[in-house]
C-alpha cells in the first residue's frame, strides 16, 4: 500500500475484501515467484498453495484485527509459517522433516529479507523472470501461457477459459499437465541463456497480451474495467522492452497497442458506470499522453522486417485514437488491417471484429454475410459479443425481430452488469416485442 492509501479499519469487510483482491492480483504472482525461487520449480504447487492460504487467512482475520502496515510482508510471513507446517506434516517428506525444517526456515527467511535479485542481463523483476521459466519449449504454447496466467497473474480457470474460448475443465487439465511437466523435468529457476530465452519471448508476449485484455474487458465479476491489470501488463512489457532480448519490434508493437487502448479507458464508462460504445465516447477525456506513448512505441516497432498481430492491432487502435470524431474513422483502412490480421490469425474473434468493419464500409447485410462465413463459428456460440454484434447488424438492417432474438441471446450469455445494461438499452431500441 502506498502512503496515500488509507488502511481500512477493522470490521470494514468490503474494503478488506477489495484490498485482498488487489493484493491477490498485484502480489500473488510476485510472492509465488519469490517462494519458487527458493523451493524450486518442482514445488511450484507448494508455493501456490501457501500463498493462496495466506490470502484466505487475510480475508478471515483482517476485518477483525485491521490491515497490517505492510500487507505484503504479512502475507509472505504467513505463507512461510504455512509452508513449515506442510513440511512438518506432509507425507511427501515423511522421515525427512528433521533435516528439512531448518532448510525451509533458512530459505524462507532469505525470501523475507533478501533484496530483489539482479538477474542475467538485468532482468530484475521476479515475476517476469518466472514467466520465462514457465515458458518451457517442451510445453505447447497454449499450456505455457495458461500456466503463466494462472501461477503468476492470478487468473482463475474461468478467466483463462474465456481468454482461449475454451472450457474450465479443459483449462484445468491443461494446467495439471503443465505442472506435471515442470515437476518431472527437473527445471530450475535459473534464468536460461540468451539463446534459450529467445524462443520463449513469444509466449511471454502472449501472456502479457491476455493479461492486458482481461483488464481492458473483464470476463466476469462486477467491474468492466480492471485498470490495475492493464497497468501491470504495461509495466511488465516495459521491463521486457528495456531488456536487450526483449527490445524487439513486436514488444514495442504490443506496448503501443496497450497504450492506445488505455488512452480510451477514461471515456469507456459514464459517471453512472454505464458502458459507452466508441461512437458515444467523449474524446476529450482520452488520455493524450498515452496516445503519445502509443505513437512512440508504434514508431519503434517499425524497425524489423516482420509484421506481427501486435503491429496490426496497434495500427487498428491508432486509427481510432487519431480520428478526431467517430464520423472521421477510416473504416476502409481498418478493414484492410483486419484482412491482413486474419491472414496471420484465423481466430473466430478476429473474424468477428472484421465483420464490424465490413458493416461500416459495405453495410449491415454484408456484415451479416461476414458473420455467417466465419470459420469455426461454433466457438462463438457462447460468446455474448457474437450475438450482440449480430443483433446490432439486424437492427441496422431494419429487422427488429431478428435483432431482438440475437440481443436476448447475448443478454443470457453476458457476464458483466455493465454489458447487460447496454444490451437492455439496445433491446429497448428495437421497440415492443
Amino acid at each position: 500500500m502506498t502512503p496515500e492509501e488509507p488502511t481500512p479499519p477493522a470490521g470494514d469487510d468490503r474494503q478488506v475484501a477489495a484490498l485482498v483482491d488487489h493484493l491477490f492480483r498485484r502480489e500473488a504472482g510476485r510472492l509465488v515467484s519469490i517462494l519458487t525461487r527458493h523451493f524450486g520449480v518442482r514445488n511450484l504447487h507448494l508455493a501456490e498453495d501457501v500463498i493462496q492460504d495466506a490470502l484466505m487467512r487475510a480475508m478471515q482475520t483482517w476485518p477483525f484485527t485491521g490491515v497490517p502496515d505492510n500487507p505484503s510482508a504479512w502475507l509472505l510471513k504467513t505463507a512461510r509459517n504455512r509452508a513449515l507446517d506442510l513440511v512438518r506434516r506432509g507425507s511427501l517428506w515423511a522421515g525427512k522433516q528433521e533435516a528439512l525444517v531448518p532448510l525451509v526456515e533458512d530459505c524462507l527467511q532469505s525470501a523475507l529479507t533478501s533484496p530483489p535479485p539482479v538477474f542475467e542481463d538485468e532482468i530484475r523483476d521476479s515475476q517476469l523472470r518466472m514467466m520465462f521459466v514457465c515458458c518451457q519449449p517442451g510445453l505447447p504454447v497454449d499450456a505455457q501461457v495458461a500456466l503463466v496466467l494462472k501461477t503468476l497473474c492470478g487468473f482463475g480457470e474461468r478467466e483463462i477459459a474465456a481468454a482461449f474460448l475454451s472450457t474450465e475443465a479443459a483449462i484445468a487439465k491443461r494446467l495439471v499437465r503443465a505442472r506435471a511437466f515442470l515437476r518431472e523435468s527437473g527445471i530450475t529457476t535459473d534464468l536460461p541463456t540468451a539463446a534459450e530465452l529467445e524462443p520463449r519471448v513469444d509466449a511471454v508476449l502472449q501472456a502479457l497480451y491476455l493479461l492486458y485484455n482481461e483488464g481492458y474487458k473483464a470476463s466476469h465479476g462486477d467491474r468492466l474495467l480492471r485498470e490495475e491489470l492493464c497497468d501491470e501488463a504495461i509495466r511488465l512489457a516495459g521491463l521486457l522492452a528495456a531488456h536487450p532480448l526483449g527490445n524487439r519490434p513486436e514488444t514495442h508493437a504490443l506496448l503501443s497497442l496497450m497504450q492506445f487502448n488505455s488512452a480510451r479507458m477514461p471515456a469507456r464508462v459514464d459517471d453512472d458506470g454505464s458502458l459507452l460504445l466508441l461512437a458515444q465516447q467523449d474524446r476529450s477525456r482520452w488520455n493524450r499522453e498515452r496516445i503519445r506513448l502509443g505513437l512512440e512505441h508504434l514508431a519503434a516497432s517499425g524497425s524489423g522486417d516482420t509484421i506481427t498481430r501486435y503491429h496490426l492491432e496497434a495500427g487498428l487502435a491508432a486509427c481510432h485514437c487519431l480520428a478526431p470524431d467517430y464520423a472521421s474513422t477510416d473504416w476502409a483502412r481498418i478493414l484492410a488491417l483486419y484482412d491482413h490480421l486474419l491472414e496471420l490469425d484465423r481466430s473466430p474473434v478476429v473474424a468477428l471484429n472484421r465483420a464490424v468493419a465490413v458493416t461500416r464500409v459495405h453495410g449491415p447485410r454484408e456484415g451479416l454475410r461476414a458473420l455467417q462465413a466465419i470459420e469455426g463459428r461454433s466457438a462463438l456460440e457462447r460468446y455474448h459479443l457474437f450475438h450482440a454484434i449480430a443483433g446490432e447488424f439486424w437492427l441496422e438492417a431494419g429487422n427488429a425481430e431478428q435483432a431482438q432474438a440475437c440481443l436476448r441471446r447475448a443478454l443470457e450469455l453476458a457476464a458483466l452488469p455493465a454489458e447487460r445494461d447496454l444490451l437492455r438499452r439496445k433491446l429497448a431500441q428495437c421497440g415492443p416485442s
